[in-house]
């Protein structure tokens, strides 16, 4: 049976192309938020986090009517680091949105998101976004659309998708690109997206139902309430569930438990509300079972049926996430033991489901935590440093398998955007790390499109290093591809020398104005430094230790204040996801809720020496 009331659709974007927007424009003209000045913009992005990087973390959900129609959304993260909610959350839905830039087209995080949903079979909806944009090719952009559907193996019916042109920041759309922008072109046109919600009720199909069948749920994501304990959301596959319904919560290794539902909330706009009974095509929030997980199934206790398991694609990238053990341990944090380490590990992997952790046994005072990239692990690290956490990570390593004794490594891809007259510095930097082209072009304003293959040990480091070469102009977006067998390039790429605190104590200008001239300086003066921490970059590619609190003198020929006034180069601001691209293997980041420290594993000069030979 079908239930023709209902849509359940997930957005698909990469990021910054104007997903969020969109979900806001959606929400303020069904008038499910009220648009009233004091309503923020990016309503869907709730995390701090999200809103300071602008980009999805967390899969959330939505709802609202038009004309009579529910239509369920679901924000889908657009970054492959965050696919792990991805994978799950498409499962919730029926249909996609795909939401592509007009200027940059399909990118490789949309091709990602894409793969997954054309997979479970969706159908989709192919947004033009951005259309009024200076540069946008709107023609080029659905034709590359289109070979992307091409090339992802789509079937007859997905690659008929339709189209609809639009202005999320305006909250226009329109089914032809001309009436778009002539609506655009006039600054009274009120917005008006219903074009998109007349698409979403024609096109996407509403959810097959067995209405008559025994109550079956899978639990795809997990929220938390302060008063209703955990929460397990999922669509409910078939059947019915009642509050204080008894249930049987089965695991994915297939041991069983009874329990009973004690709170069930669907969502009305982006408040989850209290409700007595869901039917199968609804998604739902469960509550009264304290060790709900991912990929668990609660069914009906007399006639138990089964679902199939959520696959989560392996983690690539590894760090030791430790105790921070620096001289300057327990100053800022709340949390600094390896016991409260550990717990906040344990309860993360509750609800992220694509990350590993390894050593949490008791005793152990530090973890191998394994993700799905670089930003999903600094997001994780950043996360624990607000909640007032102290600790250090070390240098982000690949995860290598074996397979019928060949030694694989991840590969991803990697395309690249930049001003012509930088090709040549990216083109060598890649071709050093391995990066193979797959494909290149010139856009009418001048901007290169590089495709690379590259091993993922070749993009550690990289980013910083093209940031600096290219001026800053250089965009870069990188997407696992596949396992090969290893390949041989130069690691020694990433290599840096760093200027060493030799000395504990207080930095000062006429100690930081010796240690200037031999490269870049990582703090200002008035800073505590101790000895063994990373102050500076240096120039050549060796480490060098200098006295950054040294003080000049006072003689009997001069007053310690008598030279010539010191003028210092405002130091380069040491941020996480800088640092954790930064640092060698002999090196740590120290993570802090105040302070990002680089500093050396062996803190005493001679230990390090001894330790070198």
């Amino acid at each position: 049976m079908k239930r023709d009331n209902i849509r359940n659709i997930a957005i698909i974007a990469h990021v910054d192309h104007g997903k969020t927007t969109m979900v806001d424009a959606m929400l303020k003209q069904t008038h499910t938020v009220k648009d009233n000045p004091e309503t923020k913009d990016l309503i869907m992005d709730s995390m701090d986090l999200e809103r300071e990087r602008g980009i999805t973390i967390k899969a959330k959900n939505a709802s609202l009517m038009y004309n009579g129609v529910k239509i369920n959304i679901v924000d889908t993260p657009g970054h492959a680091d965050f696919g792990g909610e991805v994978e799950r959350t498409l499962k919730m839905a029926d249909g996609v949105l795909l939401l592509v830039d007009a200027k940059e087209g399909p990118m490789p995080q949309t091709k990602f998101v894409l793969k997954k949903a054309l997979e479970l079979g969706h159908k989709a909806i192919v947004v033009i976004n951005k259309i009024d944009k200076p540069d946008a090719q709107v023609d080029q952009t659905v034709n590359h659309t289109f070979d992307l559907f091409v090339k992802l193996n789509a079937t007859h019916s997905q690659l008929d998708f339709p189209i609809i042109y639009s202005s999320g920041l305006r909250g226009l759309a329109s089914e032809s690109a001309e009436d778009l922008m002539a609506k655009i072109s006039d600054p009274n046109t009120p917005p008006d997206i219903s074009p998109l919600f007349e698409a979403i009720i024609k096109h996407i199909p509403a959810p097959e139902v067995q209405m008559d069948d025994v109550f079956a749920v899978q639990v795809l994501a997990l929220t938390y309430d302060n008063y209703k304990g955990r929460l397990g959301i999922g669509k409910i596959v078939s059947g019915s569930a009642k509050k204080n319904q008894n249930v049987l919560l089965i695991k994915p290794d297939g041991t069983k438990q009874p329990g009973k539902i004690s709170s069930l909330q669907m969502y009305e706009g982006l408040k989850q509300v209290d409700a007595e009974e869901a039917v199968a095509g609804d998604i739902a929030a469960f509550g009264g079972f304290d060790d709900i997980h991912i990929g668990d199934v609660l069914t009906d206790p007399q006639n138990p049926k089964t679902l199939p398991p959520v696959d989560i694609e392996p983690p690539t990238i590894k760090m030791t996430f430790g105790v921070n053990t620096s001289p300057f341990a327990g100053r800022e944090g709340k949390f600094v033991t390896s016991r409260q380490l550990r717990e906040r590990l344990i309860k993360e992997l509750e609800t992220n489901v694509a990350l590993k952790v390894e050593g949490l046994e008791q005793g152990s005072d530090s973890f191998l935590v394994s993700g799905r990239g670089e930003l999903h692990l600094a997001v994780l690290v950043e996360t624990m440093r607000r909640e007032g956490f102290e600790l250090q990570v070390s240098q982000p390593e690949v995860i290598y398998h074996e397979q019928d004794g060949v030694k694989l490594e991840p590969y991803e891809i990697v395309t690249i955007d930049v001003p012509s007259e930088h090709q040549g510095v990216v083109i060598e930097e890649l071709g050093k790390r391995g990066g193979q082209m797959q494909h290149m072009d010139q856009s009418p304003s001048g901007e290169i499109h590089a495709e690379y293959l590259i091993p993922t040990r070749g993009l550690i480091g990289l980013k910083n290093l093209l940031m600096t070469r290219t001026r800053g102009t250089v965009v870069i977006n990188n997407l696992f591809d596949s396992y090969k067998p290893v390949h041989e390039i130069d690691t020694h790429a990433n290599d840096h020398g760093s200027l060493i605190a030799s000395e504990s104590g207080i930095s000062n200008a006429y100690g930081l104005n010796n240690a200037q001239e031999r490269g870049i300086l990582f703090i200002a003066p008035a800073v505590d430094v101790y000895e063994g921490m990373v102050v500076g970059k240096n120039s050549i590619d060796s480490d060098l230790e200098l006295n950054v609190c040294k003080t000049k003198k006072l003689t009997n020929m001069r007053s310690s204040g008598s030279d010539d006034a010191i003028i210092l180069t405002p130091p380069r601001p040491v941020e996480l996801d800088f640092a954790l691209e930064y640092i060698g293997p002999d090196e740590l980041v120290e993570v802090t809720p105040q302070s990002v420290r680089i500093r050396k594993k062996i803190l005493s000069a001679i230990e390090r020496k001894r330790a070198k030979r």
